[in-house]
């Protein structure tokens, strides 16, 4: 039979007084604190859990920024294709007026000629817009502007600009500048230069307005195109909008205290506290030397 002495009893109350006198100072802590993970070793399952939703949260910031981006790329190439739609159209109704050759004195077709030159510079400014320092339809080119005077293109055809706005989630932000514009002497630069220089000598135009709309038409294309991914990246960031809220959920679900639950606990606590006192107070026998003072 094992014999139990005042030395176990108190092993023994130190013991549970110290475990008690630390449930406490956990619980003071978390209320003070606001957060139930002050440390991994509080709840190892629960900080695993929270440190993958932090990862979570931080990864959708990312992706936020880059629909954000997406936005901001996609909207300067929308608007300078529909830009480039207008000046085309007023080429087009300057071609027609050109292609009336019997009542078309030189005057008159110079005139003509230099608006197109200016609606050509234009149209080439156009060509080269730039977000953020970049050209727009340059694809991965790092060159001030997609087209050099000649017409040439500082972009490689086929390639394209993307930008990951979810995990599973990629949408391409530039603009196909040779599908919209073309390029070298096939461009539609050149072939307004084609008509100006028609005009000037007097060479009928009237079959240029078929080529003109053609690249109308490839520029509306262009820009449906990138309407259409425009509304993707809305759709997107409805959904880490979505995301966002569930995930902040989880993390507070797994980190925040219930300040109510902990005062409750506490007072609960406290008073087991105090009651262990009192019965170690009565149960532990004294010592010699308490007995003697």
């Amino acid at each position: 039979m094992t014999r139990i002495t005042s030395q176990m009893l108190t092993t023994a109350a130190q013991r549970n007084l110290a475990h008690s006198q630390a449930a406490l100072a956990r619980l003071q802590e978390q209320g003070s604190s606001g957060t139930k993970l002050a440390k991994p070793s509080d709840d190892p399952a629960a900080t695993a859990s929270a440190l993958e939703v932090r990862s979570a949260q931080r990864a959708r910031e990312v992706h936020e920024r880059n629909a954000n981006d997406a936005l901001g790329w996609l909207g300067t190439v929308d608007t300078a294709l529909g830009q480039s739609t207008d000046i085309l159209r007023r080429v087009r109704d300057l071609t027609l007026q050109g292609s009336n050759q019997g009542v078309m004195s030189a005057e008159s077709r110079e005139a003509l000629a230099v608006e197109i030159d200016a609606l050509k510079d234009a149209l080439l400014q156009q060509a080269n817009t730039q977000y953020l320092g970049r050209s727009v339809f340059a694809a991965n080119s790092l060159a001030g502007s997609a087209y050099a005077p000649d017409y040439t293109y500082s972009g490689v055809a086929g390639t394209s600009l993307e930008r990951r706005i979810g995990p599973d989630s990629n949408v391409t932000v530039d603009g196909d500048g040779v599908a919209a514009f073309g390029q070298g002497a096939t461009s539609v630069f050149a072939l307004l230069d084609g008509i100006s220089a028609d005009l000037r000598a007097g060479t009928a135009v009237s079959s240029r307005v078929a080529e003109l709309d053609s690249r109308m038409s490839a520029i509306s294309t262009q820009r449906s195109i990138a309407g259409s991914r425009y509304a993707q990246v809305e759709r997107g960031k409805d959904l880490l909008a979505m995301s966002k809220n569930e995930l902040e959920a989880r993390r507070a679900g797994l980190e925040d205290a219930d300040l109510g639950q902990i005062i409750i606990d506490l007072k609960m606590q406290e008073v087991a506290y105090q009651a262990a006192l009192s019965v170690t107070a009565r149960a532990v026998p004294p010592t010699l030397l308490e007995f003697l003072a």
